[in-house]
Parts: structure tokens; C-alpha cells; sequence
């Protein structure tokens, strides 16, 4: 049984490093850094040509991508959706507002940045992010699933 497992195990983690599908949840941001994810898909940027794939579904998942700072409408449904991605998993904190909550920090209803309520496990700062650095960060994640 243990070889059975050691193969699917290892299937498993050849699948998650040639076609890692990511999600995009959006916490609360202006939508710049959301039209800037969106450009990264497009053929022009083309991340689908390393075998990632936008999904639709926490559950198929292996990096969420976070835009936006933390407000407490969107907090509890972070935690929902990270809780719900399976093992190993990783964040993507993009733009100023989710790495630190930006020009939003402060505000009555912001908590601040993603990793206030989930662990980060990368940050790209800028407002907006250039689909480049999107692309960089998800490729560098795509080497350290190769470690784990």
C-alpha cells in the first residue's frame, strides 16, 4: 500500500508543478490590481502557456491570489476560502492594499493586509502590479512547491 501511495504522492506533486490552477479573490480592491490578473491571462501575457489555470472553485486550487485590503465584509469569507484549498497551498498578496492595506489603512471598516487574517507566503507590491511581477512571483511559488 505504501507504494501505491508513494506513486500517487508523487503524481500528485508532478501535476500541482506543471499545471498549478490558481484562484482570484478579490478583498475589497479598486479593481486596478483585479484588471492587471486579468491582463496576465490574456494572450498577450499568456501565463497559461506554464500550465496555469484560473479556477472557479477554492477546492481545485493550489495559489490564491489576493487583491484588495481586508475589510470586514470580506474577512470571514477569506478564511472560508483558504480553509477550504487543499494542502500545500499558497498566497499571493498583490498590490500595496493587500500586502499592507494601502491608501485604505486606517479606515474604519479595513483590517489592513491579507496576511491580518490568512499566512502569506508572497508579496508583490505596487499599485497597480505589472502582469510581469504576477507572473514572476507565481513561477518562483511554482519552485518552492517543487521543494515542498
Amino acid at each position: 500500500m505504501t507504494v501505491k501511495t508513494g506513486f500517487l504522492s508523487r503524481l500528485t506533486k508532478w501535476a500541482r508543478l506543471h499545471s498549478p490552477w490558481v484562484l482570484h479573490f478579490n478583498t475589497g480592491a479598486c479593481n486596478g490590481c483585479d484588471i492587471e490578473i486579468l491582463d496576465a491571462l490574456t494572450p498577450r501575457y499568456d501565463i497559461e502557456r506554464f500550465g496555469i489555470k484560473l479556477k472557479a472553485t477554492p477546492r481545485h486550487a493550489d495559489i490564491l491570489l489576493c487583491s484588495g485590503p481586508v475589510n470586514n465584509q470580506s474577512a470571514k469569507r477569506l478564511r472560508r476560502i483558504y480553509e477550504q484549498m487543499p494542502s500545500p497551498k499558497f498566497v499571493l498578496a498583490i498590490g500595496t492594499c493587500a500586502c499592507s492595506g494601502g491608501v485604505f489603512r486606517g479606515c474604519y471598516n479595513i483590517h489592513a493586509g491579507v496576511d491580518t487574517e490568512i499566512p502569506v507566503d508572497a508579496y508583490i507590491a505596487g499599485c497597480p502590479v505589472k502582469p510581469e511581477a504576477i507572473i514572476d512571483a507565481v513561477a518562483k511559488l511554482i519552485a518552492k512547491l517543487e521543494a515542498a
